[in-house]
């Protein structure tokens, strides 16, 4: 399936910028995933099921029914309401990170975050370094910005520290991009040991740290990592949204920021959109104020970890001999790499006349990548459907 940028209106030539920056495949595959025959396993939206819909109703009525009325309908501060940041950061700060209110920007989804971040921090033309493969949105918002990605190798665990060290001094980078917990797209953590190099690593080579985060708090097993942030506070941005635990349609993220970049970025979302949605941000205060978010991320992994072990089931027994899996401790995706002879391009069509949809891997590279790499998500299908996802995808690989 190929992917085309959108084509320019006659007579309004598009910028270099948007001309150069793709399409995201992923939303192009949803709107194909959305006929009821397809059983999709692209997308990495969470599931409309855990969206508590009674609950986010009360916050919203009692937002617009109370003494906060005039002001859930007005301009608002741009860093955001103090007690909707105060609230996230006593979250944060449960991974191993001091973090007070007064640290926190709102954004509007922590995909502003990124855009945010390239306007205070870079110029067009510089480095980003980047995991191999990477979230292929973050490189829509670099590519956005004129800004160069730079892929660093990366092994089971995250980037190797000796080759971001040495490739941001060849590449004079100032900004390393990163997704430790859970990553986007292979659902790899890095342990400890790995967190400890990268931010040593960071150190020696002068580099902000971008920590973006949206998967750790759904974690199906195992023990909670500590923030990168934690090993180098000074120099790491943190990004977190509500957007996996709550609602995407709140468009309510988060930034930790060194004290150094919070009065630039707040600057920058200023420029943007003045601040995020008031009502939103209200309302979200108001159901972290009456629910316990830690019981609701545990319904979360109570509700994610049979369709992680559905898909895994379904993928060891259906895909060709020698395909290796990522195995996920939390997140929504699965890391398949096809044996040496196939490729996931080639076979997407073959799987959408089968009625399954998946992302090939491609996309997720900053340089050249792999034929036979692929992601799937385990998010929005039952068990059971993702069991005859999987043995549908098989199908497809064998031709």
């Amino acid at each position: 399936m190929a992917i085309s940028p959108p084509a320019p209106l006659a007579g309004a030539p598009l910028s270099d910028r948007l001309a150069a920056t793709q399409s995201s495949p992923v939303r192009e595959l949803l709107q194909i995933a959305m006929r009821p025959e397809i059983i999709s396993l692209a997308g990495g939206l969470p599931a409309p099921d855990t969206f508590d819909v009674p609950g986010l109703r009360a916050a919203f009525d009692e937002v617009l029914a109370g003494p906060d009325a005039i002001r859930a309908l007005q301009y608002s501060t741009t860093e955001g309401d103090p007690a909707l940041r105060d609230r996230l950061a006593a979250f944060m700060a449960k991974r191993g990170l001091e973090v007070a209110g007064d640290d926190l920007l709102i954004t509007t989804g922590s995909q502003q975050a990124l855009g945010l971040i390239a306007s205070a921090l870079l110029n067009q033309g510089d480095v980003v370094l980047v995991e191999d493969p990477t979230y292929l949105a973050a490189l829509q918002a670099f590519q956005l910005a004129d800004l160069r990605a730079v892929a660093v190798p990366s092994d089971d665990f995250g980037p190797d520290p000796d080759a971001l060290l040495e490739i941001a001094r060849r590449e004079g980078a100032k900004v390393a991009y990163l997704i430790p917990t859970f990553q986007n797209p292979t659902g790899r953590t890095m342990p400890h040991e790995r967190r400890a190099a990268i931010a040593e690593a960071a150190a020696q080579a002068g580099l902000w740290l971008v920590e973006d985060d949206p998967y750790s708090a759904l974690r199906l097993e195992g023990e909670d990592a500590d923030l990168l942030a934690a090993y180098a506070p000074e120099r790491t941005i943190v990004i977190q949204t509500l957007s996996k635990v709550l609602s995407p349609g709140l468009r309510i993220g988060y930034v930790r920021a060194p004290q150094a970049l919070r009065g630039p970025l707040a600057v920058a979302k200023q420029a943007a959109d003045l601040h995020t949605s008031t009502i939103a941000q209200l309302a979200a205060e108001r159901w972290l104020a009456t629910h316990d978010l830690s019981d609701h991320i545990a319904a979360l992994a109570a509700h994610y970890r049979p369709r992680r072990d559905a898909l895994l089931d379904g993928l060891r027994e259906h895909l060709p001999a020698g395909t290796k899996l990522t195995e996920p401790e939390g997140g929504l995706f699965i890391w398949v790499e096809l044996p040496e002879g196939h490729d996931a391009e080639a076979i997407l069509p073959r799987a959408l006349d089968r009625g399954v949809a998946f992302v090939p891997g491609k996309y997720f590279y900053a340089g050249e990548a792999p034929r036979g790499t692929l992601r799937v998500s385990f998010a929005t299908a039952t068990p059971e459907e993702l069991r005859e996802g999987a043995a549908r995808l098989g199908a497809a690989c064998a031709g």
